[in-house]
């Protein structure tokens, strides 16, 4: 794609950052899809899973373009596997919520008896997410100020906090889990497994987002 290719000319990072748009579309639909399986809205959550599988292929395209066109030898400014990690950690958060998506609406879940550490867990996963967008948004800057100075300190700053929303997810997790355990005696088995799956795959959104911080991180540690 003549784009993806004029995109690394201007600089490596670009191109990241036009993906990384494409997957924040696909997380933006995250909140009403959480809204509408707590209602459990089967219409609603069919018709915004059926939106996540079309911008998630739409960010495939995006990463293949990416990938097509990614120069070699000498021609990026930065090493060239780190831009591919980048892109691949990307990939996997528009993955994880084309997953959620489509388990989310498989059967009727409980979630509307603990709606609030639920959504509580689905907030802080977002959160995190928007942390790690924030971190990619700034490699432009971390290019001009040679991934130094205070530029790279506030980058470094960026990280910790997905490390520490991240760490109050796993809290909120781990909170819901036991929730499900302890007031969900009655619950189908079926139910009570895809109800745990769908709390696991949720969390993994900000397990990725720190990851793709601390990707970040080691480079500005290689520079």
């Amino acid at each position: 794609m003549l784009t993806i290719a004029k995109l690394f000319g201007k600089s490596p990072f670009a191109p990241l950052q036009t993906h990384m748009d494409k997957v924040a579309s696909c997380v933006s639909e995250l909140p009403s899809l959480f809204q509408a399986l707590v209602s459990q809205d089967l219409q609603a959550i069919q018709k915004i899973s059926a939106r996540i599988s079309e911008l998630e292929h739409e960010a495939d395209i995006t990463k293949n373009d990416i990938r097509n066109h990614l120069p070699k030898g000498l021609f990026l400014q930065v090493d060239r596997g780190s831009l591919l990690d980048i892109i691949s950690l990307q990939d996997a958060i528009a993955d994880q919520t084309e997953e959620i998506a489509l388990h989310a609406g498989m059967r009727p879940l409980p979630f509307a008896k603990m709606k609030d550490d639920f959504l509580a867990l689905c907030n802080k996963n977002i959160e995190a997410f928007w942390l790690g967008r924030k971190v990619i948004q700034e490699l432009e800057e971390l290019l001009c100020s040679s991934f130094g100075g205070i530029e790279a300190q506030k980058v470094k700053g960026m990280v910790e906090q997905i490390a520490f929303c991240e760490y109050e997810m796993v809290l909120i997790r781990n909170q819901l889990i036991q929730r499900l355990y302890t007031e969900c005696d009655e619950l189908p088995y079926p139910a009570f497994h895809l109800s745990l799956t769908l709390i696991e795959e949720i969390g993994t959104i900000a397990c990725l987002s720190e990851k793709l911080g601390n990707r970040v991180r080691m480079l500005l540690e290689l520079k």
